[in-house]
């Protein structure tokens, strides 16, 4: 960062009078601040990193204060980072006017493979941060894990079941599973059971794994009773919602089984819930129904949810969640992204797999294609339709997807854009615009000019504040009635 561009975000800063996900300001103008390790953690945690804006006053309005010496400044804020682990290495620039000195301090992000970046002191668990809208908040211990587990390439769908025996599981289906990994590969057909058995995932140092039991058990929920989906079908656009009768729900399933019976189970309980519009074609008069989803859309995200989840003991109690409300359908699994894959690159990059055996043994058994070819049928199946992009969100170890129907789309009167320009989340409504001046729920309900203003912000909104683009002015009170809305600035 040059001078000019200090001056430039310290003008930004002033205007929006708010802080960022990107940028944290300080007043440092009596002495440096003695709490800093939150934020050079959770800047360091993030992709983008972040950028320390000292000499603004945020309890005055973000008044321009300036800092009390700079030289000092730098070096001590230099020492909060030789106490973090791994060391932080601020990038410092100052910058003078009038009377004043500012100084910004740029801290770049650690490399995945180091994460997460932690307070010595304090110890890994204790001692990191992660950034949310602008606030810098504890990570959880699975947060924790999830970048050990990919630093470690821990293998969880291998992990032993030690209740189960290689007798407890459905014997058939495991033959038929062998000949197909045996088909055209010959030399597989001379190895031992056993060994066949621990080369192909099935058993794992002799004992059962994670993997055989949810693809060949009778019934794997025995081992892992939340390893199910739990489907339901929600009267109205929100949870908690009654319809005329009383009832939260008009259907509600717990789904459980293998993988591919769950996959089945799945899709048969949103068949029998979504509704199928028929049209008469004028001119050769062929009946052709329209589903309210297209099932290929469907299949793949709820394949992605059983295949890409987490498996590990932290999760082992957190079902698939399947919701279908009155203009969506939602699906979300435990365990976000994996590795280095960001939403922007979805379906663009070739991501690490979280579950290899798993992934490997479904292709075999022909319920997937394994050429990462699943999100782009998502898209493309959506447009087939004419109904709105899908929406992929990965918020703090839960991936969902969100698939509109044509109600959604009817009720905007528009065909939806493409996607913003730095990422997956569609801004069809120009809000990133709009609310470059920071703006009230009701100011973008007003601008959006849409009868349902729960709809509204849900459909506009709130996907641009989850990933970010837009920040909170309130973060740690998302209902306050002071709560503002601000496009986020650029590095």
């Amino acid at each position: 960062m040059v001078e000019t561009e200090l001056k430039a975000l310290l003008e930004r800063i002033q205007i929006r009078k708010c802080e960022e996900q990107i940028v944290e300001v300080k007043a440092a103008h009596y002495g440096c601040p003695e709490k800093l390790y939150d934020t050079l953690s959770a800047f360091s945690n993030q992709d983008s990193g972040g950028t320390l804006v000292f000499g603004l006053d945020e309890g005055q309005n973000f008044k321009k204060v300036g800092v009390y010496d700079a030289q000092d400044l730098q070096k001590k804020v230099m020492e909060y980072g030789e106490q973090m682990t791994p060391v932080v290495r601020p990038v410092f620039t100052v910058y003078v006017e009038a009377d004043k000195v500012f100084v910004s301090a740029e801290i770049p992000p650690v490399d995945l493979t180091e994460r997460p970046c932690f307070k010595t002191a304090k110890g890994r668990l204790q001692g990191s941060y992660i950034r949310v809208g602008d606030a810098d908040k504890p990570m959880t211990e699975y947060e924790v894990y999830s970048y050990e587990a990919f630093r470690k390439k821990y293998r969880d769908d291998i992990r032993d079941v030690a209740e189960a025996s290689l007798a407890s599981l459905d014997q058939v289906k495991i033959e038929d599973y062998l000949l197909r990994r045996k088909k055209n590969r010959p030399h597989l057909e001379t190895v031992p059971p056993e060994q066949l058995y621990e080369l192909t995932g099935i058993l794992h140092n002799g004992s059962v794994t994670m993997a055989a039991v949810m693809l060949f058990s009778p019934y794997p929920q025995a081992y892992f009773p939340q390893l199910g989906i739990i489907a339901t079908c929600v009267p109205s656009t929100e949870m908690g919602v009654l319809d005329k009768t009383g009832r939260r729900f008009t259907d509600s399933k717990r789904i459980e089984g293998t993988l591919p019976e769950m996959l089945d189970g799945s899709l048969a309980f949103v068949r029998n819930n979504m509704r199928t519009a028929t049209v008469i074609d004028q001119k050769t008069g062929q009946r052709r129904d329209i589903p309210q989803y297209p099932m290929d859309a469907v299949r793949e995200a709820i394949l992605n949810a059983l295949v890409h989840r987490d498996y590990s003991i932290h999760t082992e109690g957190m079902p698939i969640q399947l919701v279908m409300y009155t203009d969506r359908l939602e699906i979300s699994n435990p365990g976000g992204l994996y590795g280095r894959l960001t939403i922007d690159q979805l379906g663009h990059a070739q991501p690490d797999t979280r579950n290899p055996v798993l992934v490997t043994a479904m292709e075999v058994l022909e319920q997937t294609e394994n050429r990462y070819s699943g999100i782009p049928r998502i898209r493309h199946a959506m447009q087939e339709l004419s109904l709105p992009e899908p929406i992929f969100s990965d918020r703090r170890g839960t991936f969902t997807v969100t698939l509109y129907n044509q109600a959604a789309a009817m009720e905007t009167h528009e065909t939806e854009s493409p996607a913003v320009q730095n990422g997956s989340i569609p801004d069809p409504k120009n809000l990133l615009e709009f609310c470059r001046q920071p703006r009230t729920r009701k100011e973008i309900i007003e601008y959006l000019a849409i009868s349902s203003a729960q709809y509204a912000l849900r459909r506009y909104l709130d996907p641009l504040v989850e990933s970010g683009m837009i920040c909170m002015t309130v973060p740690e009170k998302p209902k306050s009635p002071r709560q503002k809305y601000v496009t986020a600035s650029k590095k």
